[in-house]
């Protein structure tokens, strides 16, 4: 039998949302967790993520992902906060390249400790509670667009791209890879490694 699960109403995540936001930004190592985040897009390769973005720039497009994905994470940590810790809860969908940048986030492990400690709020993003295997279950009306929109307004649409066309990009992107070597949606590489031009 699977239990139901139950989330509190968005205006109430927004509120704390909001709070738990104005905590991380204040904190006297946020300036520090953006430009990790900002640097690490020249150590992180990503195959269904960040190119579903059209004419993605890491450089570029990092202050508004970066911004989209901290008000996300801000709006997780609130429903884990209402819900007494309910981990499932709290994972909500999110659009595949907030979802992604929100790994560069986890990457600042310490960093986030301390944050939580001094702030009182709990990150949370676990791989094995996201619904759907690979991400993109994120929609348009969906329970984290009404909390998001509740709390923070408009979602930026260059980042948050729904459920169908994630995948349909994602397909396009599967016949480019297919072509290099680059299958499973980057879980295989089978790249033929010449002699160095």
């Amino acid at each position: 039998m699977t239990a139901t699960l139950t989330r509190p109403a968005p205006e109430k995540v927004a509120s704390r949302a909001r709070e738990i936001l104005s905590l991380m930004e204040a904190d006297p190592e946020f300036g520090r967790l953006w430009q990790t985040c900002a640097q690490y897009s020249s150590d992180w390769d990503d195959f269904y993520g960040y190119p579903i973005i059209p004419e993605y720039d890491a450089i570029g497009d990092a202050p508004e992902l970066f911004k989209e994905t901290i008000r996300t994470m801000a709006i997780k940590s609130a429903v884990y906060d209402l819900t007494d810790g309910d981990e499932k809860a709290a994972e909500l969908p999110v659009s595949v390249p907030v979802d992604t940048m929100s790994h560069a986030l986890m990457a600042q492990f310490t960093l986030l400790c301390r944050m939580q400690e001094r702030g009182g709020f709990q990150f949370v993003h676990m791989t094995d509670m996201e619904e759907g295997a690979g991400g993109g279950t994120w929609d348009h009306g969906d329970y984290t667009h009404q909390c998001y929109r509740q709390a923070f307004g408009p979602i930026n649409e260059r980042f948050w791209i729904g459920r169908e066309e994630t995948e349909r990009r994602r397909k396009v992107l599967d016949k480019v890879y297919a072509g290099i070597g680059v299958t499973e949606r980057g879980k295989k590489v089978a790249i033929q490694f010449g002699a160095a031009a």
